[in-house]
């Protein structure tokens, strides 16, 4: 089973994770790719005052950030995992990554960091759940 796990690196995703690692330990066969995608910063107001390969490199950055909790979590479980960071729209691209990987689940959270952050993960795993060519199971 390959299982695409979606991470913002807020306190919920670790509870993700959490998740994702007792689905792991109790099959004999899984494979974790731990995505954390970053949207494309398209403001006039930062691409004015900063070449792209700068803004891509602060995106990595913080998507790095964004993935070590998880990774912290994942390799003290001693569950196998692959880190991969993607730049877009959430929702688009953790369904165009679960595709074009073959995972056959999604687990991810139901919301994310912070207020503003909560309602708009809450829209992504909504948008997700359309979009996604495979189950997807939400972590509350």
């Amino acid at each position: 089973m390959k299982i695409l796990l979606p991470v913002d690196g807020s306190e919920h995703s670790e509870r993700v994770v959490r998740h994702a690692i007792l689905l792991a330990k109790n099959s004999t066969a899984c494979e974790i790719l731990l995505l954390n995608v970053q949207a494309t910063i398209d403001a006039p107001e930062v691409l004015g005052h900063m070449p792209q390969r700068e803004v891509d490199a602060m995106q990595e950055t913080r998507g790095g950030d964004a993935l070590a909790p998880a990774r912290a979590l994942l390799d003290a479980s001693g569950v196998a995992y692959i880190p991969e960071l993607a730049l877009g729209p959430v929702a688009e691209s953790i369904a165009r990554i679960a595709r074009e990987r073959q995972c056959d689940a999604i687990v991810m959270g139901s919301h994310g960091a912070g207020k503003l952050v909560s309602a708009l993960m809450g829209s992504v795993a909504r948008d997700v759940i359309h979009l996604a060519p495979c189950p997807v199971t939400v972590v509350k």
